[in-house]
């Protein structure tokens, strides 16, 4: 009898498999629109219908909360420009190249483990900091019209850089390259 009552609490688990949580609907809507989920927004998504994703367009979607994006752990794409981002953390995204997060209301980016990230987009902000110390393969940096106070490239991991904006920093009174 127990083992039949752990089957049946069980079941639910194993029939329809992990899930992920997106608490935004907005976010949700347009992972349905892009048939990574189906129905109507109900905060979750099936994990294996996010987990092999390499290239999520989100611009312009009205997203307030990206909570939900540490799963899609084959990203390497990722465009979330023009919607009402406050923080964003991708640390999970470790095969992540391309980040384009600009044009929103960032306050706080968490790009640390992503070792990969060749392009980082991230003008037009509220960004006060930005750490990209391990983001050893970067080569492409737009941090413009933010409020960086101070910005540290040259700790010797970023040696690949091609191009660096950090323009319109009415705050930024020292650049270290």
């Amino acid at each position: 009898m127990r083992k039949l009552i752990l089957l049946l609490f069980l079941l639910p688990s194993i029939a329809f498999g992990q899930t992920t949580a997106i608490p935004d609907t907005a976010f949700e809507q347009a992972l349905i629109n892009l048939g990574y989920d189906t129905g109507t927004p109900d905060g979750s998504v099936l994990t294996a219908s996010i987990d092999t994703v390499t290239y999520l367009w989100m611009q312009n979607q009205s997203i307030s909360d990206l909570t939900g994006i540490q799963d899609f752990t084959a990203l390497t794409y990722l465009d979330c420009r023009y919607n009402q981002l406050t923080s964003l953390d991708v640390s999970n995204n470790t095969a992540l190249d391309t980040l384009w997060c600009a044009e929103n209301q960032l306050t706080s980016l968490d790009a640390s483990n992503n070792t990969a990230l060749t392009f980082l987009y991230c003008n037009g902000n509220q960004l006060t900091s930005l750490d990209v110390s391990n983001n050893t393969a970067l080569s492409y940096l737009e941090c413009d019209t933010n409020q960086l106070t101070t910005l540290d490239v040259r700790n010797g991991n970023n040696t690949n850089f091609g191009y660096f904006n950090a323009s319109g920093n009415s705050g930024l009174t020292c650049i270290s390259v």
